[in-house]
């Protein structure tokens, strides 16, 4: 089987480059066509050359793990945003169909509007609050449109690898005696390398049996606050030994209203994960396993 992976270098593109490798043969492209084999493109801006490069290579399976991902940007940078997050897959949609391909694609809890403390199935209704939110929804309704999909929506991701919550708490962290963090928004962190790891199973299996297709929550199990996610950080940090001076009672929580941004965020940021784990028969640990994990990877990196 020959699989086109378009966002490469991304935190999840780097982790599906390894989870995808038992599956087939992998032709991973980074955005940039000059860091490419045969300049092949791997932008979702140039619809052209994107085209080409789908139809020259004829892949079986394409996996878009490239998204725009700039939250608050996007509130201004609409043009691009949607150019990344919806035009770009509908041209994936419209290409892997013609060839008779799967295409798998990822979304985000940001399709909601984050009311109430209840999980989100998929089934629930979509109410996008930000352009960023909107873009990505309108990217799961292309991608659709070829029956051959699976749309995986998650929360929080982070990895070793990349900018991301629990690196940004490790820096701030070691600048710095407190820190001040938000509180009343609810989610789980999800490892890049989990979010990969289950792609490649349930890929697996749906192209074996096309009835499984479709759109599925997959994030780590339990919930926290950016607070509690930022004092659990901090804590296995300094077990670990990394160099942070902030403890965890020294993380005051906050209110989103304390911390305007242009964007605004869900509140209500739990998906409900039931589908993916009966369905595929996988099981998804609590998110303490994940970052606790690559804070290790982070602590062995800087003793090396």
């Amino acid at each position: 089987m020959k699989i086109l992976l378009l966002g490469r270098n991304g935190q999840l593109g780097w982790q599906l480059q390894r989870s995808l490798a038992p599956l087939g043969q992998v032709i991973a492209l980074a955005s940039q066509a000059q860091q490419n084999p045969n300049q092949w493109c791997g932008d979702l801006t140039n619809l052209d050359g994107l085209r080409q490069t789908v139809r020259e290579l004829a892949p079986d399976l394409v996996v878009n793990a490239a998204a725009y991902t700039a939250v608050d940007k996007a509130q201004t940078d609409t043009e691009q945003a949607y150019a990344v997050n919806a035009l770009g897959p509908a041209l994936l949609a419209e290409e892997t169909l013609r060839l008779g391909a799967w295409l798998a694609h990822f979304s985000t809890d940001y399709v909601f509007d984050g009311r109430g403390e209840q999980p989100w199935r998929e089934s629930d209704t979509c109410a996008p609050l930000s352009v960023y939110g909107a873009s990505k929804r309108q990217g799961e309704l292309e991608v659709a449109r070829n029956p051959r999909h699976l749309i995986l929506r998650t929360s929080w991701v982070y990895a070793a690898r990349g900018s991301n919550f629990a690196k940004t708490m490790l820096r701030l962290g070691a600048e710095r005696e407190e820190l001040r963090v938000i509180a009343d928004q609810i989610g789980a962190p999800t490892g890049a390398e989990l979010l990969a790891d289950v792609s490649a199973l349930a890929l697996r299996q749906a192209m074996a049996q096309p009835t499984l297709a479709g759109l599925y929550h997959c994030a780590a199990a339990g919930q926290t606050s950016w607070h509690g996610y930022a004092q659990f950080v901090l804590q296995e940090a300094r077990a670990m030994g990394l160099q942070v001076q902030v403890t965890p009672e020294r993380v005051v929580p906050i209110s989103s209203a304390d911390y305007p941004v242009a964007a605004p965020r869900p509140l209500n940021s739990r998906l409900d994960c039931t589908r993916i784990a009966d369905t595929f028969s996988i099981h998804l640990p609590f998110w303490q396993i994940g970052v606790r994990r690559i804070l290790q990877e982070i602590a062995l990196t800087q003793k090396l």
